[in-house]
């Protein structure tokens, strides 16, 4: 087996660009966990909430396999050895993906507290987007 150098993906690296592959990594793999649990609440916990409608858990449910499909492409992206370093598009798919799936979760939890969320969502998603497309250039 090889030893790890310093060009391995996994281990922190100096000198070297924003975000860099473990941040990429360790951000991915909290982004997956956390869309896992909040899959996991929504098939067992928010069915129980008054006025949970099923629209609102269908909302859920995307959100959270946003949030997992964008942990798992940040875990491979922190492997490739060109973008594990791409300057913007892990840290667009990172914030994107947040704002999205998190909006969402915010209104479906409580629509009339965070109704200014509504038009945060597609920003979210389409910084999410611009993030895969970077991937393409």
């Amino acid at each position: 087996m090889a030893q790890p150098s310093s060009s391995t993906p996994l281990l922190p690296t100096i000198g070297r660009a924003f975000p860099g592959p473990a941040l990429l990594w360790r951000s991915g793999a909290l982004i997956a966990a956390v869309g896992i649990i909040a899959g996991a609440f929504g098939a067992h916990g928010l069915q129980r909430r008054k006025g949970i409608t099923p629209d609102q858990i269908h909302a859920w449910e995307t959100a959270s396999h946003y949030a997992v499909f964008n942990g798992l492409a940040l875990l491979i992206a922190s492997l490739h050895p060109r973008f594990a370093f791409h300057r913007f598009a892990g840290p667009a798919i990172a914030a994107g993906g947040i704002i999205f799936s998190g909006s969402i979760m915010a209104l479906v939890l409580n629509r009339d507290r965070f109704r200014w969320m509504g038009p945060v969502t597609p920003m979210g998603g389409s910084i999410m987007i611009a993030g895969y497309l970077a991937l393409a250039l």
